[in-house]
Protein backbone atom coordinates (compact mmCIF):
# COMPACT_ATOMS: atom_id res chain seq x y z
CA UNK A 1 0.00 0.00 0.00
CA UNK A 2 1.75 3.30 -0.56
CA UNK A 3 0.71 6.31 0.74
CA UNK A 4 -0.37 9.47 -1.45
CA UNK A 5 1.85 12.39 -2.11
CA UNK A 6 1.61 15.77 -1.42
CA UNK A 7 -0.59 16.84 -3.46
CA UNK A 8 -2.03 20.85 -3.68
CA UNK A 9 -5.14 21.21 -4.79
CA UNK A 10 -5.65 23.99 -7.59
CA UNK A 11 -8.58 23.45 -8.89
CA UNK A 12 -8.68 25.06 -12.82
CA UNK A 13 -12.15 27.68 -12.45
CA UNK A 14 -14.09 25.41 -15.06
CA UNK A 15 -13.37 22.37 -13.41
CA UNK A 16 -16.97 21.65 -12.90
CA UNK A 17 -17.99 22.06 -16.28
CA UNK A 18 -15.80 19.24 -17.59
CA UNK A 19 -17.36 15.97 -18.20
CA UNK A 20 -17.89 13.11 -14.86
CA UNK A 21 -16.71 9.85 -15.44
CA UNK A 22 -16.03 7.00 -13.17
CA UNK A 23 -13.21 6.07 -11.71
CA UNK A 24 -13.46 2.55 -13.11
CA UNK A 25 -13.44 3.85 -16.76
CA UNK A 26 -9.56 5.27 -16.22
CA UNK A 27 -7.40 2.94 -17.38
CA UNK A 28 -4.40 4.71 -19.05
CA UNK A 29 -1.85 7.54 -17.87
CA UNK A 30 -0.13 10.07 -19.99
CA UNK A 31 2.88 11.35 -19.75
CA UNK A 32 3.35 15.00 -20.99
CA UNK A 33 5.78 18.26 -20.49
CA UNK A 34 4.34 21.46 -20.55
CA UNK A 35 6.42 22.87 -22.73
CA UNK A 36 6.70 25.91 -20.89
CA UNK A 37 9.29 27.76 -18.98
CA UNK A 38 7.36 27.43 -15.97
CA UNK A 39 4.68 26.54 -13.67
CA UNK A 40 3.03 29.39 -13.69
CA UNK A 41 2.92 29.46 -17.36
CA UNK A 42 1.23 26.55 -17.48
CA UNK A 43 -1.46 27.50 -15.05
CA UNK A 44 -2.05 30.52 -17.15
CA UNK A 45 -2.42 28.39 -20.46
CA UNK A 46 -4.42 25.63 -18.44
CA UNK A 47 -6.91 28.24 -17.20
CA UNK A 48 -7.55 29.96 -20.84
CA UNK A 49 -11.25 29.00 -22.12
CA UNK A 50 -10.83 27.50 -25.32
CA UNK A 51 -14.07 25.55 -26.01
CA UNK A 52 -17.79 26.81 -26.31
CA UNK A 53 -18.88 25.58 -22.77
CA UNK A 54 -15.84 27.48 -21.02
CA UNK A 55 -12.82 25.05 -20.29
CA UNK A 56 -9.84 24.61 -21.95
CA UNK A 57 -6.66 21.97 -21.95
CA UNK A 58 -5.60 21.00 -19.27
CA UNK A 59 -3.85 17.84 -17.54
CA UNK A 60 -5.03 16.65 -14.11
CA UNK A 61 -1.59 17.11 -12.00
CA UNK A 62 1.32 18.57 -12.96
CA UNK A 63 4.77 18.12 -11.71
CA UNK A 64 7.34 20.93 -11.21
CA UNK A 65 10.72 20.87 -11.40
CA UNK A 66 11.06 20.91 -7.00
CA UNK A 67 8.77 17.60 -6.88
CA UNK A 68 5.81 19.96 -6.23
CA UNK A 69 2.58 18.49 -7.07
CA UNK A 70 -0.27 20.34 -7.94
CA UNK A 71 -3.81 18.83 -9.22
CA UNK A 72 -5.30 21.19 -11.65
CA UNK A 73 -8.44 18.75 -12.51
CA UNK A 74 -10.75 16.09 -10.35
CA UNK A 75 -9.74 12.39 -11.12
CA UNK A 76 -13.80 12.40 -11.84
CA UNK A 77 -13.90 14.82 -14.31
CA UNK A 78 -12.32 14.35 -18.05
CA UNK A 79 -9.59 16.59 -18.86
CA UNK A 80 -9.03 18.05 -22.19
CA UNK A 81 -5.11 16.42 -22.78
CA UNK A 82 -4.88 14.37 -25.59
CA UNK A 83 -7.20 13.98 -28.90
CA UNK A 84 -9.15 11.10 -28.75
CA UNK A 85 -7.99 9.39 -25.29
CA UNK A 86 -9.19 11.70 -22.34
CA UNK A 87 -12.56 9.62 -21.26
CA UNK A 88 -10.54 6.66 -20.43
CA UNK A 89 -6.99 8.64 -19.42
CA UNK A 90 -5.60 11.61 -16.74
CA UNK A 91 -2.52 13.48 -18.08
CA UNK A 92 0.17 14.68 -16.08
CA UNK A 93 2.39 17.62 -16.98
CA UNK A 94 5.99 17.77 -16.19
CA UNK A 95 6.90 21.37 -15.72
CA UNK A 96 9.69 21.19 -19.34
CA UNK A 97 10.93 24.23 -21.72
CA UNK A 98 10.65 21.51 -24.21
CA UNK A 99 10.53 23.29 -27.93
CA UNK A 100 9.18 26.72 -26.20
CA UNK A 101 8.58 28.80 -27.29
CA UNK A 102 8.99 28.23 -31.31
CA UNK A 103 7.27 25.05 -30.95
CA UNK A 104 6.64 23.94 -34.61
CA UNK A 105 9.72 25.99 -35.80
CA UNK A 106 11.78 23.36 -38.04
CA UNK A 107 14.95 24.39 -36.14
CA UNK A 108 13.53 24.05 -32.65
CA UNK A 109 12.04 20.28 -32.71
CA UNK A 110 15.04 18.47 -30.25
CA UNK A 111 13.92 18.87 -26.74
CA UNK A 112 17.21 19.09 -24.54
CA UNK A 113 15.81 19.82 -21.00
CA UNK A 114 16.49 17.31 -18.42
CA UNK A 115 14.22 16.12 -16.20
CA UNK A 116 15.53 16.63 -12.97
CA UNK A 117 15.68 13.85 -9.96
CA UNK A 118 13.50 15.69 -7.68
CA UNK A 119 10.42 15.72 -10.33
CA UNK A 120 11.14 12.11 -11.84
CA UNK A 121 10.88 11.07 -7.59
CA UNK A 122 7.56 12.48 -7.13
CA UNK A 123 5.72 11.23 -10.65
CA UNK A 124 7.22 8.10 -9.69
CA UNK A 125 5.42 8.16 -5.84
CA UNK A 126 2.20 9.82 -7.80
CA UNK A 127 2.17 7.07 -10.15
CA UNK A 128 3.08 3.97 -7.16
CA UNK A 129 0.04 5.55 -5.27
CA UNK A 130 -2.69 6.16 -8.20
CA UNK A 131 -3.53 2.40 -8.88
CA UNK A 132 -5.05 2.31 -5.31
CA UNK A 133 -7.46 5.46 -6.16
CA UNK A 134 -8.21 4.26 -9.81
CA UNK A 135 -8.27 0.46 -9.82
CA UNK A 136 -8.96 -0.21 -13.44
CA UNK A 137 -5.40 1.71 -14.09
CA UNK A 138 -3.34 -0.80 -16.15
CA UNK A 139 -1.39 1.44 -18.86
CA UNK A 140 1.36 4.26 -18.63
CA UNK A 141 2.23 6.40 -22.46
CA UNK A 142 3.75 9.63 -23.53
CA UNK A 143 1.58 12.40 -25.21
CA UNK A 144 4.03 11.46 -28.66
CA UNK A 145 2.75 8.07 -28.92
CA UNK A 146 -1.18 9.00 -28.80
CA UNK A 147 -1.18 12.41 -30.87
CA UNK A 148 1.26 11.91 -33.76
CA UNK A 149 -0.60 14.38 -35.99
CA UNK A 150 2.17 16.78 -38.20
CA UNK A 151 0.98 20.36 -38.33
CA UNK A 152 2.30 23.04 -40.45
CA UNK A 153 6.44 24.22 -39.57
CA UNK A 154 5.78 28.37 -38.74
CA UNK A 155 9.08 29.07 -40.11
CA UNK A 156 8.19 27.07 -43.48
CA UNK A 157 4.78 26.09 -44.03
CA UNK A 158 5.33 23.80 -46.71
CA UNK A 159 7.22 21.57 -44.33
CA UNK A 160 5.79 19.62 -41.65
CA UNK A 161 6.76 18.96 -38.15
CA UNK A 162 5.26 16.97 -35.05
CA UNK A 163 2.76 18.12 -33.26
CA UNK A 164 3.38 16.70 -29.95
CA UNK A 165 6.71 15.42 -28.97
CA UNK A 166 6.40 15.14 -25.43
CA UNK A 167 7.90 13.97 -22.98
CA UNK A 168 10.54 13.31 -25.26
CA UNK A 169 14.28 12.11 -25.72
CA UNK A 170 15.08 12.92 -22.23
CA UNK A 171 12.53 11.27 -20.19
CA UNK A 172 13.94 8.59 -18.17
CA UNK A 173 11.53 5.42 -19.30
CA UNK A 174 13.64 3.03 -18.29
CA UNK A 175 14.50 4.02 -14.99
CA UNK A 176 9.85 4.85 -14.35
CA UNK A 177 8.57 1.83 -15.53
CA UNK A 178 11.10 -0.28 -13.63
CA UNK A 179 9.46 1.74 -10.54
CA UNK A 180 5.79 1.53 -11.32
CA UNK A 181 3.42 -1.68 -12.15
CA UNK A 182 1.65 -0.02 -14.92
CA UNK A 183 2.44 -1.41 -18.61
CA UNK A 184 3.63 0.70 -21.70
CA UNK A 185 0.36 0.72 -23.96
CA UNK A 186 1.69 -0.72 -26.88
CA UNK A 187 1.63 1.01 -30.47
Amino acid sequence: MHLPPPIIAKPLPYESLLAQRKPTDIDLVVIHCTELPDLATAREYGERALYDNGSGNSGHYYIDRDGSIQQYIALDRVAHHVRGINPRSIGIELVNRGRWPNWFDTNNQVMSEPYPEAQIAALVRLLEWLPQALPSLRYIAGHEQLDTALEPASDDPGRNVQRKLDPGPMFPWELVLRAIDLQRLPD
